[in-house]
């Protein structure tokens, strides 16, 4: 099948949803619907609520900050340490460097949120708690990254850098750093912007930031400063989005780029530490350890794992395929002009904006608690991500291949499908296959809407300090996750083992 082909079979996922539509929708909520959109236009002015506002983009901003960069620190220091390459120069053999990268496994087997609740019932309201949620896991995920990319790489200058007579340690660093900084340029930017998401979803959940003001919004009805917190957080992530394009545009000059994003990071850091109060002897402030931590339970493992399972899998399944379906169809229906691709690009941007929770919060307007509203918020959010990567590809396609089909005759319609879908098909899939394995990880974060699954469980454990609960779905859920990042790398690899059109390849496509 072709790449096009491929690229719109997913779409399949429409049937059954739409089997799942008459039992779920309930349409009682359109009027709040209509008042939640409205309310866009119309956000509130209110100069507290911009004050306030803009307290809560600080602190989440600052956390994402603080986490980013505590997780490129982390990664690069575990991915160095979990090359192949690097443990072969320097000490002659390779399981170290593999032991390492399976132990690095069980801290980005867990979502942010879950690091997050668990790290709140151990040591409280502790201001580095946010922070490590998300380090912890992205610092893994991005050790992963940089171990793979290490290893990937050719390998001639290194070794003619050794039968030189160079220390290892140099030689490893002369050959191998310059090939590789772009790639940790591209990543590391991407993984910034995730890490602003992932600030507002905990924010959510309690742990401060503006996540925490939408939520409070949201459930009291308050639309227009609904929106006004909105506004203000697109534009920050618009505004970051812009400059790590720029940098990812400008990665030949390395030394500049260090200068002007580290530049840019001082003046986002400083005035929202101020709100956070992240400064060192807040950040190594005692720990509140529980005394007890009654971990084993022996009827925390009597659950009906085979139902807990099979509801999780089915949810991350439905979700991934609608992620990933979304793109293609929108494009066949709206035509591949320049309006309709403005408005999906700010659709995107609000479906990246708006943490899954929200959107299921604002779903059970129209639909009953269930599978279905947790499936279109996880799916929607996911599209939006997966959507700003497609439309990068098909802006960075060789224009020859469309101009030949319009000289044939062709439709906008057909020059789509056939230079654009067959351009960027299996490089969006392959990033649609990494997405489907976080959706996993993020399906805990809609529990709250009664979707079923592990995820309700393990946040009812918490809640109620259930640790003989908690450790048994955490082990499950570790399991679970680790099984689909690997189904996840062989579909992947499968994907990609063929020749790619370079010009069509997203930078993060690989990631």
């Amino acid at each position: 099948m072709s790449p096009a082909g491929q690229l719109l079979l997913p779409a399949l996922v429409l049937l059954p949803l739409l089997a799942l539509l008459p039992g779920a929708w309930h349409g009682g909520g359109f009027d709040l619907i209509g008042q939640f959109l409205l309310a866009a236009v119309q956000p509130s002015t209110d100069p507290a609520l911009i004050v306030a506002s803009l307290r809560g983009i600080a602190i989440t901003v600052a956390v994402a900050l603080w986490s980013w960069l505590f997780s490129l620190f982390l990664g690069v220091i575990g991915g160095v340490l979990s090359a192949e390459v690097v443990s072969r120069t320097l000490w002659g053999c390779s399981w170290p460097a593999l032991l390492l990268r399976r132990l690095l496994a069980i801290p980005r087997s867990l979502h942010e949120l879950l690091w997050g609740l668990i790290l709140l019932q151990l040591l409280g309201l502790h201001p580095a708690v946010a922070v490590l949620a998300i380090a912890l896991p992205y610092g893994a995920l991005f050790a992963r990254v940089v171990a793979e990319q290490l290893d990937g790489l050719p390998r001639r200058n290194l070794e003619a850098l050794q039968l030189a007579g160079a220390p290892a340690p140099a030689a490893l660093l002369m050959a191998l750093l310059p090939p590789l900084w772009p790639q940790l340029l591209s990543y590391g930017g991407y993984r910034l912007e995730c890490a602003l998401r992932s600030a507002t979803l905990l924010g959510v959940f309690g742990l401060g930031g503006i996540g925490a003001d939408l939520r409070l919004a949201l459930q009291s009805l308050q639309f227009h400063e609904v929106w006004s917190s909105l506004w203000l957080l697109a534009a920050v992530m618009l505004a970051l989005e812009l400059a790590l394009a720029r940098l990812r545009q400008r990665w030949q000059e390395p030394n500049r780029e260090l200068l002007v994003g580290f530049a840019a990071l001082l003046l986002l850091l400083l005035p929202s530490s101020q709100w956070l109060e992240l400064r060192w002897h807040v950040l190594f402030s005692p720990w509140q350890w529980p005394e007890v931590l009654p971990l084993w339970d022996p009827n925390g493992w009597l659950q009906d794992w085979p139902q807990l399972i099979g509801s999780t899998l089915l949810l991350t399944s439905l979700a991934a395929l609608l992620a990933v379906a979304l793109l293609p169809l929108l494009l066949l229906l709206l035509g591949p002009g320049r309006w309709p691709r403005l408005l999906l690009s700010a659709c995107g941007l609000l479906a990246r904006l708006l943490p899954p929770p929200l959107t299921a919060l604002l779903l059970l307007f129209v639909f009953q608690p269930g599978l279905l509203p947790a499936v279109l918020a996880l799916g929607i959010h996911n599209a939006g991500i997966l959507g700003r990567l497609g439309l990068e590809g098909l802006d960075a396609l060789p224009p020859q291949p469309a101009q030949a089909l319009r000289l044939a005759g062709s439709s906008p319609r057909q020059v789509l499908l056939v230079a654009g879908f067959n351009g960027i098909g299996r490089n969006y899939l392959s990033f649609g296959a990494y997405r489907a394995d976080v959706i996993l990880r993020e399906s805990v974060v809609v529990g709250l809407v009664g979707a079923g699954g592990l995820g309700v469980v393990l946040l009812e454990s918490l809640s109620s300090f259930a640790w003989g609960e908690v450790l048994p779905v955490l082990v499950v859920y570790a399991v679970l996750t680790l099984v689909g990042e690997q189904l996840a790398d062989l579909y992947r690899r499968r994907l990609l083992s063929g020749p790619l059109p370079r010009e069509g390849c997203s930078p993060l496509a690989n990631s």
